[in-house]
């Protein structure tokens, strides 16, 4: 890590970061020259800072706070070490950073410690989890009023329709896909292809597949960021939110995952269409956690906006083979790579325990040996079928009193996450629309 601030000497300083669980960057900017140190010792903050609210605001009652003096946890450098930034103008390095206990312990409420503890379920069983995800996003023109599609730098024109697929949407904001992948590839993002979606402004980005689960989370985190604050450099706002535009689909963050076992094999392939036993148990397990976990899927008051039925959101309990309409959807091709696709998540959840509620239940179903329901065929939202909640209190309501969630999450998670979502929920309330969409725009 050291190696990284020596090749890079026009760097004077670094941020040193990890993820609350909004997905927020908490950390501290320090002078390179006192780098070692942090890499050497880690640095401190207390353990109530991974559990403030959308706001930034200490838990109200929470026992981080006041109950335990406001207590010191210890971060430590992740795996992923330093990288640049490239959305600053000044010559940046990140550090990412994760929480620990002063005795050494992993402080269960940081979100990648929970990740991190559902991947060791699988390595204990001599297990792979291979993780690629799907990230949509808007660009958008926040500078009035009303949320607008950008003017493009190329034409001046403001294109206010969906533009699916649209070749000519891309080349519109070409130089800032230009520099986003350039971007990416400077922090090693395995940034894939990119397409425009159905939303204004609205286009989609594919991270490669890869055997390691945490840093496929890493990915999206920080890729989220860097695609943030990148839009802002170009004049303009970029947003995961779930649903900015009343008359246009949210975006989505879907997961694609297989398994591995020791040798190398994909579990879930029987060499043809169908899968194996193993990913039908492994489908089942999302689908019996997905009501109970929505709250994960869907954390924010406006996420519920997305989730309306034949809005390209699923909301109906069910699987099915290359069916988009499905919360679970196993794609075609080449059976080698046969694979789950969850499609229930927005664009504005938090990735670690995004993957964190996927592939632990997942896992629980494979435990469990358990089958799935036949799957559907034709259009989902047509169909009679149990539904996730499709408000914030009862997604709230379904996590705390859930069988399923503490088979996945450490109850110190549980109970930090419920906290949160409690007292946003409450402050929520007392805004207006365009103050919530204001909140949510720059956060999520």
């Amino acid at each position: 890590m050291k190696n990284y601030l020596r090749k890079h000497p026009e760097v004077r300083t670094i941020r040193v970061a990890a993820a609350d669980l909004n997905g927020q960057m908490r950390g501290k900017r320090v002078p390179s020259r006192f780098a070692d140190k942090v890499v050497e010792d880690g640095t401190r903050f207390p353990l109530s800072v991974l559990n403030l609210d959308i706001w930034g605001e200490d838990i109200d009652d929470s026992p981080l706070v006041f109950d335990s003096g406001d207590a010191d946890g210890v971060l430590k450098p992740t795996e992923r070490g330093f990288m640049p930034m490239p959305w600053l103008e000044a010559p940046t390095a990140l550090l990412p950073i994760w929480m620990f206990r002063e005795d050494g312990r992993p402080f269960e409420g940081d979100p990648r410690h929970a990740l991190r503890a559902v991947v060791e379920r699988y390595r204990n069983k001599g297990l792979t989890p291979v993780v690629a995800v799907e990230l949509e996003f808007f660009l958008i023109d926040d500078s009035g009023r009303n949320l607008q599609v950008p003017l493009s730098p190329r034409s001046g024109k403001r294109r206010k329709a969906a533009e699916t697929m649209s070749i000519r949407a891309l080349d519109q904001f070409d130089q800032f896909f230009t520099d986003l992948y350039d971007a990416c590839e400077a922090m090693d993002i395995p940034a894939d292809t990119a397409i425009s979606e159905a939303g204004l402004g609205q286009f989609e980005i594919n991270l490669m597949h890869g055997d390691d689960a945490l840093r496929a989370a890493d990915d999206a985190w920080l890729f989220k960021m860097l695609v943030k604050g990148l839009a802002r450099r170009h004049g303009f706002a970029a947003s995961f939110m779930a649903k900015p535009y009343e008359d246009y689909a949210g975006s989505g963050l879907h997961t694609h995952f297989s398994v591995l076992d020791a040798e190398g094999r994909n579990i879930f392939d029987d060499g043809g269409p169908r899968g194996t036993d193993a990913m039908l148990h492994a489908v089942a397990g999302c689908l019996n956690a997905m009501h109970d976990s929505t709250l994960v899927f869907a954390p924010h008051l406006n996420s519920y906006d997305r989730m309306v039925p034949g809005a390209h959101a699923p909301t109906g309990l069910c699987w099915a083979y290359e069916n988009r309409t499905a919360a679970i959807r196993i794609p075609s091709g080449n059976h080698a790579a046969r694979r789950i696709e969850h499609r229930l998540a927005g664009g504005d959840v938090n990735p670690y325990l995004m993957l964190t509620a996927i592939l632990g239940a997942a896992l629980n179903g494979i435990e469990d040996g358990v089958l799935p329901p036949e799957p559907i065929t034709g259009n989902a939202y047509a169909l009679d079928l149990a539904h996730v909640p499709n408000n914030w209190g009862d997604a709230i309501e379904a996590f705390e009193n859930s069988a399923e969630i503490p088979r996945i999450f450490a109850p110190e998670m549980i109970r930090n996450l419920l906290l949160t979502k409690k007292q946003e929920r409450h402050y929520m309330a007392e805004l207006s629309p365009n103050e919530q969409v204001e909140i949510y725009l720059d956060t999520v």
